[in-house]
């Protein structure tokens, strides 16, 4: 595991809450806030070296942490934030209209019932479109362009969400958060 993957951080339930960096990591063994570690991928970090003993200070890093909880948040009442990067990742870069998958660059946000006839930019009226056929369906609905969806919206679980904002998730990392992800899920049946 190299300094650029990312910490998978639990809460002491072993829930999933976030990715974090190696430095935020060290920070928390440091402030003895990691209450276990799971995975089998490990980092270990090198620091200075002492001047009273010679020897150079290092600390390894589990792949996955779980640390001390102090939030009164509920865990399952979240709602990620809608990003395009998010949405086009949970629509697999695929255009909803013509069904067609593109890179990024030819991707857009469409919103299903147009910003300027009352729909909101909410995961469930945003849809991943190509460019083409956002232009093509322009200020209408879906009905109104005879352009159906191809499938239907929906807002991602909080896990399911990590697992559409992970840049590099090694393989232990994406068998636990699989692992509390319903069978049902498409992001789960994408992964498998």
């Amino acid at each position: 595991m190299d300094i650029t993957k990312q910490i998978l951080r639990l809460n002491y339930a072993g829930l999933p809450i976030e990715w974090i960096n190696y430095q935020t990591a060290v920070r928390l063994y440091c402030n003895n806030q990691v209450t276990y570690e799971c995975g089998d991928s490990s980092l270990t970090i090198r620091g200075g070296v002492s001047r009273i003993n010679g020897l150079q200070s290092k600390i390894k890093i589990n792949s996955i942490i779980a640390t001390k909880n102090y939030s009164k948040v509920s865990y399952f009442n979240y709602t990620p934030p809608l990003t395009n990067i998010t949405l086009f990742q949970r629509d697999a870069k695929t255009c909803i209209y013509c069904g067609d998958t593109f890179n990024l660059k030819n991707l857009s946000r469409d919103h299903i019932i147009p910003l300027s006839k009352g729909g909101e930019d909410k995961w469930m009226n945003s849809v991943t479109a190509c460019k083409r056929c956002n232009n093509l369906k322009g200020d209408r609905s879906p009905e109104q362009a005879n352009m159906p969806l191809l499938a239907v919206p929906f807002i991602p679980s909080r896990i399911e969400y990590l697992i559409l904002r992970g840049r590099t998730i090694l393989a232990d990392q994406m068998d636990f958060l699989l692992s509390h992800v319903p069978k049902s899920s498409l992001i789960r049946k994408r992964y498998k």
